[in-house]
């Protein structure tokens, strides 16, 4: 019996895509210079009795399983390999509950994450994870990426919140981890093993969420600089002096001219750096007040804080806008997601403005300045293979370049096909030997999300 057959005894006919010029939309996500393979067929289970069919059939066949999500990922760790199984979990989009007393949410991996923190909001509770593309960006490939967002300088990243998970093993076996309570520390923490693993240990069927209260509506505040440095040193007096803002964002200029000429949103382009603070503390206009002092006295040339939740959606719109506007300045990009220690983000961000005079390309760096997860974009015409070649070099470069400044090369978008041999730079052979350990011990055949990571 061929795979397809095998499928469809224990799968629904409308669960199965064979038609190529279907299963081709489901190749890749939206990661440049990553190659993509032609899948055989696509699956999209409803259930998880579905799911462990697939991996069932799939380790009888010893066929390679891609999972995918809502594919808005930035690393190609979602693209399929020839012949494999896309193993699609947008259907599996239920809030199974939702309990404010144990302040957690139970979900299938195909719950949007803007739809889960509506819901929870109706319940006077928050859900910080809230990557760019939250509105697209679904919890599996959240978990399965280990994704941030704009609040992760307070509320932190998706693996805080993930306290329990179902998952399917590559035989098909369920396996429940973790827990629904406040505590535990029973046995090794596999629930977090899982978190960023990208898919290559097994297949989230369903998560166990912490919840926080719903904090006050945030203030936010922007400053202009006359330089990358001046508004680094901002952001070290402000985390030194122990403030704990719910956003801490910085645009470069390129970033600014860029969401100017898109939006028209009237930002000021004789800056060199914009710095975007809110806060959502009971009293945020006095924090934003002491923040402000701080910006000035570091060389902002203008601060203006927001006086109404309306107008800090304005200011903060701007940051949410940068990648897209970006996006418009070349036919491509490739976006980097370096992290350096606070203390070094402005040697990150000037060493990245020297590699794009080196490299003669436009990169536009937007940043989660507070916890200093950088965003430099390369923006380059892909029909121009001098100008390809001059992007994925400058981006090595910086990635390099972020390694030296003590940092890591992925801070939320994961490592994927795009930066597999920069994750052995960074792991060392010891670490790169007992990752690639662990791999075999759940996946000894290889077929989980083959050619990712490792």
């Amino acid at each position: 019996m061929d795979l397809i057959a095998r499928l469809r005894a224990g799968l629904p006919g409308e669960a199965i895509l064979t038609d190529p010029d279907v299963t081709g939309s489901y190749a890749n996500d939206m990661a440049s210079f990553c190659e993509a393979g032609t899948p055989a067929v696509v699956v999209l289970p409803r259930t998880v009795e579905q799911v462990q069919h697939v991996m069932r059939t799939a380790t009888e066949l010893r066929v390679p399983v891609v999972p995918q999500g809502a594919r808005t990922g930035l690393s190609g760790a979602a693209n399929a390999s020839d012949g494999c199984i896309v193993l699609s979990l947008v259907k599996m989009d239920r809030i199974i509950e939702i309990n404010p007393v144990d302040r957690i949410a139970v979900v299938e991996p195909g719950v949007v994450n803007a739809v889960l923190s509506r819901a929870v909001n109706e319940h006077g509770l928050y859900y910080p994870p809230d990557p760019s593309s939250w509105e697209q960006c679904s919890i599996g490939g959240n978990i399965g990426t280990a994704s941030g967002g704009l609040c992760c300088v307070k509320y932190g990243v998706t693996a805080e919140y993930v306290l329990g998970l179902d998952v399917v093993l590559a035989d098909g076996r369920l396996l429940s981890c973790g827990r629904r309570t406040a505590k535990g520390v029973a046995g090794y923490d596999l629930t977090r093993l899982f978190v960023g693993s990208e898919g290559s240990l097994g297949i989230v069927v369903r998560a166990v969420l912490a919840l926080r209260p719903e904090p006050p509506q945030q203030l936010a505040l922007a400053a202009e600089f006359p330089s990358t440095a001046a508004a680094c040193d901002a952001v070290c007096e402000i985390m030194a002096r122990g403030h704990a803002p719910s956003l801490l964002e910085l645009m470069d200029r390129t970033s600014v001219r860029a969401v100017n000429a898109m939006a028209q949103m009237g930002l000021p382009e004789t800056t060199e750096a914009l710095l975007l603070a809110a806060f959502d503390t009971p009293d945020p206009a006095a924090d934003l007040a002491a923040v402000g002092a701080l910006c000035t006295a570091a060389g902002a040339t203008q601060v203006v804080p927001a006086e109404t939740a309306a107008e800090s959606d304005l200011l903060l719109q701007a940051r949410r806008l940068t990648l897209t506007a970006l996006e418009r300045v070349k036919s491509a990009t490739m976006i980097d997601d370096v992290c350096v220690p606070r203390s070094r983000l402005a040697e990150m961000l000037d060493g990245t403005a020297a590699i794009a005079d080196k490299y003669d390309l436009t990169i536009g760096v937007c940043a989660h300045a507070g916890d200093g997860n950088t965003h430099p974009t390369v923006c380059f015409d892909a029909a121009d293979p001098d100008e390809s070649r001059r992007a994925r070099e400058s981006f090595d470069a910086i990635m390099a370049l972020g390694l030296r400044l003590g940092g890591t090369i992925t801070g939320e978008h994961g490592v994927g096909v795009l930066k597999k041999e920069w994750l052995a730079r960074e792991l060392g052979p010891v670490g790169l030997e007992l990752q690639r350990g662990i791999k075999d011990v759940f996946d000894p055949l290889g077929i989980l999300n083959p050619g990712k990571l490792f």
